[in-house]
């Protein structure tokens, strides 16, 4: 394998990682503010690609449908936090845990039964046109490049939507301390609901940037939670910055190791980096040490 291809291999798991890292940043969010694994998350990312993918077939202007599937997400996201979530949040401690896997278990079954019943052989596919872009002498495809761009432009804009606005700072402020921002004024339901509502959107977004560079189909939706829970426990649960770095390590990790050995090795070689992770540094890489 000469040097050229080593770029070419990194390069891509470069891109696979900045999908990670956008997939772990709305599972880490929800977990920091309420305590929920949202184990149906990459399900959502899939319902978001099932619809676009619909609307795109019956003849809606790709942008369109692009827009209504990801808001779709995010409606679905705003439904859950307000209806299925309010018991879960009235338990403490484990108790909360527990519920919140079970329920979005149950909800990641739902739409998988759903998708698998209705549009079993439906695919995403966003194809970019242009000839390939050379990159440190790599041609990259117009697809992954507009992905990553995107995925960096959005992560970009929630690190400074909460670092500087006055929202982002209570979103943080009721990660670090639920009770002391309540008792400054800040109404940590709100700021649950708005970002449950925001992690849809991102799933949703997930599943656009996604379908640039390889089909996301109806049955993805196991892996991709999968993924997402591995970033968010190797970024540090909570931490957006965390999952960021969390995804481009193991996106690049998952590549090279599949280029070597087999993709199917490749996702143990993923666990087994979680794992260690895990005994190592139990808070993360960025976590908040307890």
């Amino acid at each position: 394998m000469n040097l050229t291809d080593l770029t070419a291999v990194v390069l891509d798991g470069f891109v696979l990682g900045l999908q990670f890292g956008i997939l772990g940043v709305g599972l880490t969010l929800v977990y920091g503010l309420g305590g929920i694994v949202n184990l149906a998350h990459g399900q959502m990312a899939v319902l978001a690609a099932i619809i676009i993918a619909r609307l795109i077939d019956g003849g809606t202007q790709t942008a369109l449908a692009l827009l209504i599937g990801v808001t779709a997400v995010g409606i679905l996201g705003l439904v859950l936090d307000l209806t299925l979530m309010q018991p879960v949040y009235r338990e403490p401690g484990e108790g909360r845990v527990l519920l919140g896997l079970l329920l979005m278990l149950g909800v990641g079954f739902i739409i998988d039964g759903i998708l698998e019943w209705r549009y079993p052989i439906e695919a995403l596919t966003l194809r970019v046109s242009g000839s390939p872009i050379r990159i440190l002498d790599v041609p990259m495809r117009r697809g992954s490049i507009i992905a990553s761009a995107a995925i960096i432009g959005i992560g970009a804009a929630l690190a400074l939507f909460f670092r500087y606005t006055t929202f982002g700072r209570a979103t943080r402020s009721v990660i670090q301390d639920e009770q002391g921002a309540r008792l400054c004024g800040v109404n940590p339901a709100l700021v649950r609901t708005v970002v449950f509502a925001l992690s849809g959107v991102l799933a949703g977004v997930v599943a656009v940037t996604r379908a640039m560079t390889t089909p996301v189909d109806s049955t993805a939706g196991v892996s991709l939670t999968v993924f997402a829970l591995i970033v968010a426990v190797v970024g540090g649960l909570g931490s957006v910055s965390g999952a960021f770095l969390a995804g481009i390590l193991l996106g690049i990790v998952n590549t090279v190791s599949a280029f070597y050995i087999g993709s199917y090795v490749s996702t143990i070689i993923l666990l087994v980096v979680a794992a260690i992770t895990i005994v190592v540094r139990p808070s993360g890489l960025l976590g908040v040490k307890s």
